[in-house]
């Protein structure tokens, strides 16, 4: 476990779990890892707060609005908090034209990256040995191919 990590690798691996989880069917905890790996960044003085956009994506068709955050190179939106709303420059709408460095880095190792920077346990899962209840045996090689109704 490292104990310094630069900005760029951390803003890098931010970018792959949060790209990670605009594709992930239980995004929660990839999305709470963003969420810390940010603030600790802000609170360290490592990013900045930029201004406020609509979000492209208004919940309950109610417009709101999101924080922009700038980590290195890296562009990020989290949800902003009340001192946010009433002190920062809102930027207006997204622009769409505005694209992060791409970044090949694979998820795991964008999740040590960011558990090692928050001193959280990685918590490797093993998938247990055995069958998988999706196994179905094989019927190559077997006599009584096709099989016929019996009476």
């Amino acid at each position: 476990m490292r104990k310094y990590f630069a900005t760029s690798e951390i803003a890098e691996a931010i970018y792959i779990v949060n790209r990670h989880a605009k594709s992930a069917l239980k995004p929660r905890h990839l999305y709470t890892l963003k969420q810390k790996a940010i603030e600790k960044l802000l609170h360290e003085r490592k990013a900045e707060k930029v201004g406020l956009h609509f979000s492209n994506n208004p919940k309950l068709s109610n417009q709101h609005s999101t924080l922009l955050i700038k980590v290195d190179r890296y562009y990020f939106h989290i949800l902003p908090g009340k001192e946010d709303l009433k002190t920062l420059p809102h930027l207006g709408t997204l622009d769409d034209s505005y694209r992060n460095p791409r970044v090949r880095m694979a998820l795991s190792r964008a999740k040590h990256i960011l558990y090692d920077y928050l001193n959280w346990t990685h918590h490797e899962r093993k998938r247990p040995q055995g069958k998988s209840p999706y196994y179905i045996p094989s019927s190559l090689g077997k006599l009584d191919w096709p099989p016929t109704k019996k009476s």
